[in-house]
């Protein structure tokens, strides 16, 4: 009797979380997996402005793994452009930050040098501490020496994980300008 209680307390609270992953997402996750199989980039472009947070992360990581700078004028856009940046909060695990956070790191995984700009205006500018952080790491992952500046100024800024970020940021650019030999190792420690 006291199985059969548990049991069911378990099934209930199952339920209610799988209630946040709405039939129709789950359908459209589907239908993405085929067309990232087919490696359709427009359709993924598109895809960063749909209305659910969720899919718009997705879009960003799968346009990332198709792998090409031309996608990083799109995941600039989303870092900067959200679709809902106008009703930004500063609350915890705001969507919109979540996606923004995930713009600036894939935009450091692809280590292109036209990522920098991007990620040094939001290291600079963005509301959220979540984001400067990530960008700031992200610049450090990129590893260019032309981050430099911004990176010194992130030591400025007032929330301390943005200010530890760009320490670890300025770490990884001093020792890929002086000792490194393996700049992919390097570049996996940059954040």
């Amino acid at each position: 009797m006291i199985i059969s209680n548990y049991n069911n307390i378990d099934d209930t609270n199952h339920q209610n979380k799988m209630s946040v992953v709405p039939q129709s997402r789950l359908e459209l996750l589907s239908e993405m997996e085929e067309k990232y199989e087919k490696k359709d980039v427009d359709y993924f472009v598109k895809l960063l402005d749909h209305k659910d947070y969720v899919i718009r992360t997705r879009a960003t990581c799968i346009l990332v793994d198709i792998g090409g700078e031309d996608k990083v004028p799109y995941i600039a856009k989303v870092l900067k452009n959200d679709p809902n940046e106008l009703v930004r909060h500063e609350a915890k695990n705001d969507p919109n930050e979540l996606v923004r956070h995930e713009a600036a790191f894939s935009l450091g995984q692809m280590c292109y040098r036209s990522g920098i700009r991007p990620l040094e205006d939001a290291t600079k500018n963005d509301p959220s501490i979540f984001v400067r952080h990530e960008a700031a790491i992200a610049l450090g992952v990129i590893g260019s020496q032309d981050a430099r500046k911004t990176l010194e100024k992130a030591l400025d800024d007032p929330a301390e994980p943005v200010r530890d970020s760009a320490v670890v940021a300025l770490s990884n650019l001093q020792f890929m300008e002086k000792l490194s030999k393996n700049e992919r190792f390097a570049k996996l420690t940059g954040g």
